[in-house]
């Protein structure tokens, strides 16, 4: 069974969010039946949160199979809203102590808002020993990592890869292996001169789309915004160095600014042929390119990003979803069996690659034969895994911290300034940090 909730207005989302932070520290509750002893068998009615209804197919399927082996029999009912409302509503329902879900898909944008007075210890369940044997292997959990817990499980490595138009490339005579991303810049200008094209993108439309345009290029960079402490790092040279990229190429038209890098600008620049190149996480092919423009079937490849020549990662990342459960709830157990079955084993990992395109999170399954045989129509055919273990073997860290929406606001305006050639990259990271420990008050 699958629920929407009604869309929140801007002021309750707002009251909400707030009342989370605030009275995070007294989250206690036990106060409906849900809550109590965990069951270990038996029929369960698993309650699932989440934005995309790619998850719902995934552990539906997982679930169902399960139960075939477990002592559990699943029904898995579904509730699916906006990313930051399911996780305003969850907090709020901690907090009165009823009403929560076993299962909670918590986008990465939002997993700061639990990072504050130990609120993820008070209401997730701790994963960090069951982790353990994984070793290096398990990818990504420093974004859901807080005060030494890892409080949920990545769904997707997110690896962002170069995405391009073979015919385009073909047609203009363009290097469909440039080395680095300064000899990027010299390829893009030239072609923009000419045709009026260009080979990426960055999307400034919200303080959020602007921060993750930075910060998917400087983490590939070797740069960051927070350290695994959550200490502010921006003030670097590598910050301004990926700025003023970034700039150098909006003005020389490598790089187009978009103002929403996913709804219709984005659609017209792809269908419009104004854009042939990007650098986006493997998400993309089926929210970006497939959801635009299917008609382009069998156009566009993939190919592991160009690097800096400073120094820095072959691959990058953007985005991503954690899968957490509920702690002290009678279907604790369960969700954490159903959890581990669909994210922490061979088979559940290739059910969510077939089911949803979610990426393994297991390093070693980027050399799995069944996986790099895959062909990707939409690709031409293209292998993809081919590409993707490449990227998987040097994919840089991300770490989060509570003050993270402080400082995408913090960035906004003067990474803004800075792409259109109103001031420079180092001014631009020196007004971010200076505002940043204004509002956090560092």
């Amino acid at each position: 069974m699958q629920t929407r909730w009604p869309q929140p207005t801007p002021s309750r989302r707002t009251f909400l969010a707030g009342a989370g932070l605030a009275a995070a520290g007294s989250l206690t509750g036990c106060a409906d039946a849900a809550y109590g002893p965990a069951a270990s068998s038996g029929a369960v009615d698993l309650q699932m949160w989440t934005h995309d209804p790619g998850y719902v197919k995934t552990f539906t399927e997982s679930a169902a199979e399960l139960s075939t082996t477990s002592p559990f029999r699943y029904d898995v009912q579904v509730t699916q809203s906006a990313a930051g409302d399911v996780m305003t509503r969850f907090i709020n329902q901690a907090i009165v102590g009823k009403g929560t879900p076993d299962l909670t898909g918590i986008e990465v944008g939002q997993f700061n808002r639990v990072m504050r007075s130990g609120v993820a210890g008070d209401i997730l369940v701790d994963w960090t020993d069951d982790l353990a044997q994984y070793g290096d292997d398990l990818l990504r959990r420093q974004p859901y990592s807080v005060d030494g817990g890892v409080y949920a499980i990545e769904s997707d490595t997110c690896l962002s890869i170069y995405w391009y138009r073979e015919d385009e490339f073909a047609k203009n005579g363009l290097p469909t292996d440039v080395d680095t991303w300064e000899d990027l810049l010299e390829v893009g200008a030239a072609l923009h001169r000419r045709t009026g094209q260009s080979l990426a993108m960055v999307g400034t439309g919200t303080p959020g789309d602007t921060a993750n345009s930075l910060l998917q290029w400087l983490l590939q960079r070797g740069g960051g915004f927070f350290d695994e402490d959550g200490g502010l790092i921006l003030d670097s040279p590598e910050a301004v160095e990926t700025v003023d990229w970034m700039a150098r190429g909006v003005a020389n038209g490598t790089l187009i600014n978009l103002p929403d890098a996913y709804g219709a600008p984005l659609a017209a620049a792809l269908k419009q042929g104004q854009l042939i190149g990007t650098f986006m996480p493997n998400w993309y092919n089926a929210y970006g390119l497939q959801a635009n423009v299917p008609d382009q079937k069998g156009l566009w490849r993939m190919r592991v990003a160009p690097r800096f020549a400073g120094g820095g990662h072959i691959a990058s990342s953007s985005g991503g979803t954690g899968f957490a459960v509920t702690k002290d709830k009678v279907n604790t157990e369960a969700a954490k069996e159903l959890l581990t079955a669909t994210y922490l084993t061979r088979e559940g990992q290739l059910l969510r690659y077939k089911a949803a395109g979610y990426l393994p999170t297991f390093r070693s399954l980027y050399t799995d034969p069944e996986l790099l045989a895959i062909e990707d129509d939409y690709l031409g055919g293209q292998r993809v895994f081919e590409v993707l273990g490449e990227a998987a073997t040097d994919l840089p860290a991300f770490y989060q911290s509570p003050n993270f929406a402080i400082l995408q606001s913090a960035l906004a305006g003067p990474v803004q300034a800075a792409i259109r050639g109103r001031s420079t990259a180092a001014q631009a990271i020196a007004d971010s940090v200076e505002s940043y420990r204004k509002q956090a008050r560092e």
